[in-house]
């Protein structure tokens, strides 16, 4: 997405595209974390394979360790691509788009894990035994409100860059604006 002015071009595009890889990232580290490790609800395969044994445990354990494999990917990706936003002219650097785009990754994250592993695969549950459904429909429902929460602050920080494109990253080889 690219915002015009007279004089001034703003481009949120790369700092939305890091912003929503750490947050996916993030938001599948806060999952593994507390879900897989704290509270011990489930674990990644725990709907196929029931941790009810060493053996089992175990199985579930490296699958874990993929699943935050994969979610550190995610957030070294975010890291990249945040790190060379910050070198592109004309990326506003806004607190709103950057939380925005953290919220909306998260988001995505919960919405599309809980969907396809939770729903469609049923390879575990949020909370597996009585009431597992409703656990597992809460978790896409805040996906979807972060996600809604994302798209109206990055919407917010689009109109702020617009109206201050002194706010954005200079040109290469420009001096900062003060």
């Amino acid at each position: 997405m690219t915002v015009r002015t007279p004089l001034h071009t703003t481009r949120p595009g790369p700092l939305l595209a890091a912003a929503c890889l750490l947050g996916a990232g993030l938001g599948g580290f806060l999952d593994g974390i507390l879900l897989h490790q704290i509270l011990q609800w489930h674990n990644m395969l725990s709907s196929l394979v029931p941790p009810t044994d060493l053996l089992s445990m175990k199985y579930n354990m490296v699958w874990d360790g993929l699943f935050h494999a994969a979610t550190w990917s995610m957030t070294l990706g975010g890291l990249i691509l945040l790190f060379r936003a910050g070198k592109l002219p004309g990326v506003p650097w806004s607190s709103a788009l950057f939380g925005g785009g953290l919220a909306l990754g998260w988001g995505l994250f919960n919405s599309v894990e809980g969907l396809i592993d939770h729903q469609l695969l049923g390879i575990h549950h949020v909370h597996p035994g009585e009431g597992q459904l409703a656990w597992d429909l809460g978790f896409i429902a805040s996906g979807l409100l972060l996600m809604a929460a994302g798209g109206l602050a990055i919407r917010g920080g689009v109109r702020a860059a617009d109206a201050h494109p002194e706010r954005t990253l200079p040109h290469a080889g420009q001096p900062a604006r003060s």
